[in-house]
């Protein structure tokens, strides 16, 4: 099995940023496979849609978010072997040019280590502060979608749609990996999951140790993501998994591995982003939760 884990973005771990490169490289020597930034743009006082789209409160923990694009290029000119992900950017957000720009800066300067996951969010204030639709953000994410393939793998290159228009421009600089970063996709709600089946290259689910572990949950997803991939004439085993570990506080580090273990047993998914935010507030400690996290997945 593969573990990634949260790069010190959010919340008091966040505070302590300038430890990135640090952390990366001591995480990596540690044995992980993969380091992770997640998206904020905002956390408002008073939202009209609460976390995850549920309630009408947001963790105190999200209110201090770290730029997750200037993060992982620290964490990438730190590394050498461990990929790179974004689980999710709240990709609709962000003009397409802009977006391209800063993803294929990472991925070259990791020499294709770049695993860009995009989901819709659930935050009106955000899509708010950054002037776009919150009630179009599904088709927009569509069509970002078709815009990034396009500046990534065409020069010049266009893209118009009805939400997204790129005007034809020199497109010289490409991602290292060929003939683009693949696309994961954060999914729960069943029009996500075909999102995922149709243009997905991957799929991004989520639990959190200990208060929701759904395993039967996860397992009717991906009986449906499969089934409408060979719907859509594409092949399921194609579409892969990364799956988002969040851990509550005050939960045993052996509670985490054996949920990882119970998961990889019961679905087949072999790499997992554990976030710590929530359990442990500095980078010394998430460190800590990192080495002992590999060494129980590793040991059996």
């Amino acid at each position: 099995m593969k573990i990634g884990f949260a790069l010190p973005q959010f919340h008091k771990q966040a505070l302590g940023i300038a430890r990135t490169a640090e952390f990366a490289r001591e995480a990596e020597n540690a044995g992980a496979a993969s380091l992770w930034v997640g998206d904020r743009n905002l956390a408002a006082v008073n939202p009209k849609v609460g976390y995850g789209g549920q309630g009408d409160s947001i963790p105190a923990e999200l209110n201090t978010a770290a730029d997750p694009f200037v993060l992982l290029a620290i964490a990438a000119s730190a590394t050498e072997r461990v990929l790179l992900g974004t689980h999710v950017l709240i990709a609709p957000l962000y003009p397409p040019v802009q977006l391209a720009r800063s993803l294929t800066s990472i991925d070259v300067i990791s020499d294709g280590r770049l695993l860009p996951g995009f989901g819709i969010g659930w935050s009106p204030e955000e899509y708010e502060a950054a002037g776009s639709d919150f009630t179009r953000r599904g088709a927009r994410m569509n069509e970002l979608l078709d815009a990034l393939d396009a500046i990534w793998t065409t020069d010049p290159a266009q893209y118009s749609g009805e939400l997204i228009s790129v005007p034809l421009h020199h497109s010289p600089l490409k991602p290292a990996r060929r003939p683009r970063p693949p696309f994961y996709l954060g999914a729960m709600s069943e029009r996500a999951l075909r999102r995922v089946a149709e243009r997905g290259d991957g799929w991004l689910p989520l639990v959190v140790v200990p208060s929701y572990v759904d395993i039967d949950g996860l397992v009717n997803q991906r009986a449906a993501i499969d089934q409408l991939a060979r719907e859509a004439g594409r092949d399921p085993s194609a579409i892969d998994a990364v799956l988002r570990v969040n851990i509550d506080a005050s939960t045993p580090t052996q509670d985490v591995a054996d949920t990882i273990k119970a998961v990889h047993e019961r679905t087949g998914i072999d790499h997992f982003m554990v976030d710590s935010m929530y359990a442990v507030h500095s980078v010394d400690e998430a460190l800590a939760v990192a080495a002992e996290l590999i060494a129980l997945v590793q040991k059996g």
